[in-house]
């Protein structure tokens, strides 16, 4: 396969912008294009619900500095969103109508967040979304916040110390039950408890009001905020209406990020990925994958065979509580948990057939190493072993 000279990449989120930099560190000469929708230079969405929202921080991180896209010769057309991908012709066509040739092309268009038929509120996915929500978060203001999950549970801390009344509503049984299980959801649901979150929980939203929501069970909830946190839709129109293959919820690509269309690869929210490690499709949502897949298919894109392989990997930051999750786990793998849930210290595993499948460390910092290793490794290891053993003499 020829190096390419022309690449252009449809995405300025964190996976294309960080290919587009990788593609140069690995030497390329070529032409790079990366088309965004936002008009802000790329940056990283973590500190969106977490240090931006709380006021800790004025700006996100940003993927590169400012000089960066300029001094590489990478062409930043921001603001200009592709509306259609041809790859017959090896061409996309801007907003503009403009038509762009390639010889490669990287599809990095993430997700949106999902909404609920005739929501009202504050969604928070991008940058301006952060800053339209901080200012509201108003001391004293009663903040409904719809949605359990990870943006749920961090716009309900952010809020809390930012002084407001705060309700999270979600029709499970706990938060965060669907990635972590009732056991470690309801330690979740104990922490914003005790820093003064109100639940109404196993309770779905009926209908939207000007003034709240009114829940399925008939209860009608006032509130002076809504945010709806109820997760994201990945952008696939592009790739649905270029007739490329999808799957799992995304755009089907192989081991290496390569999508069904000639020359045309995947990264980040969007790519089901075929995982050598897993045996099967894998789709993530999370930061570290769009910066990792980023990197990675830079090295496809210039024709590399090399299959992308890292484990999942994701964080969270709430009130005294900091926590990273490796791996991949099923709601039916085995919980195995060392330390104290109670004092919101310890080390949590999941394990499938006598195999680690993930691992969760909250308030814990000393295994990161020896748990990530063990992870990648899908160590054969015992419950007793993961409770009483130096974790470092199991890798």
């Amino acid at each position: 396969m020829a190096e390419p000279q022309r690449i252009v990449i449809v995405g300025a989120g964190l996976a294309g912008a960080t290919a587009a930099g990788a593609l140069r560190d690995r030497g390329f000469g070529g032409r790079i294009t990366v088309f965004g929708t936002e008009p802000h230079r790329p940056y990283e969405l973590p500190a969106l619900s977490k240090d931006l929202l709380l006021g800790k921080a004025a700006e996100p991180a940003w993927v590169h500095e400012p000089g960066f896209y300029a001094d590489n010769e990478i062409e930043l057309e921001l603001g200009v969103p592709v509306r259609e991908l041809r790859p017959g012709d090896h061409a996309v066509v801007d907003s503009n109508g403009a038509v762009r040739t390639y010889d490669r092309l990287l599809l990095a268009t993430g997700s949106r967040p999902r909404v609920l038929p005739g929501a009202r509120g504050h969604v928070l996915r991008t940058l301006d979304d952060s800053l339209a929500l901080r200012p509201a978060l108003r001391e004293g203001s009663h903040v409904l916040v719809v949605g359990a999950g990870w943006i749920g549970c961090e716009v309900a801390a952010a809020a809390r110390v930012r002084g407001c009344r705060v309700t999270v509503v979600d029709p499970s049984a706990e938060p965060l039950v669907r990635v972590l299980g009732p056991e470690l959801g309801a330690v979740f649901r104990r922490l914003h408890t005790e820093h003064g979150v109100e639940f109404r929980l196993g309770a779905g939203v009926s209908r939207f009001t000007p003034s709240g929501v009114v829940l399925d069970d008939g209860d009608e909830l006032l509130a002076d905020l809504v945010v709806l946190a109820v997760g994201a839709t990945p952008r696939l129109e592009l790739a649905e209406a270029a007739g490329l293959a999808l799957a799992a919820g995304g755009v089907a690509v192989d081991p290496v990020l390569r999508t069904s269309a000639p020359d045309v690869f995947a990264a980040g929210d969007i790519a089901a990925h075929e995982h050598p490690r897993y045996g099967h499709r894998v789709r993530v949502e999370h930061w570290a994958n769009a910066k990792d897949q980023g990197t990675h298919v830079a090295g496809s894109l210039l024709g590399l065979d090399e299959p992308y392989q890292k484990s999942p990997y994701f964080f969270t930051d709430q009130y005294d509580l900091g926590m990273e999750y490796r791996g991949l786990a099923g709601p039916d793998d085995e919980l195995v948990v060392r330390g104290d849930l109670e004092a919101r210290q310890f080390v949590a595993f999941w394990l499938r057939d006598g195999r680690l499948r993930a691992a969760m460390n909250v308030n814990v910092w000393d295994h990161g190493t020896a748990l990530q290793a063990l992870v990648d490794a899908r160590a054969a290891v015992t419950p007793a072993q993961l409770r009483e053993a130096d974790l470092g003499s199991l890798v």
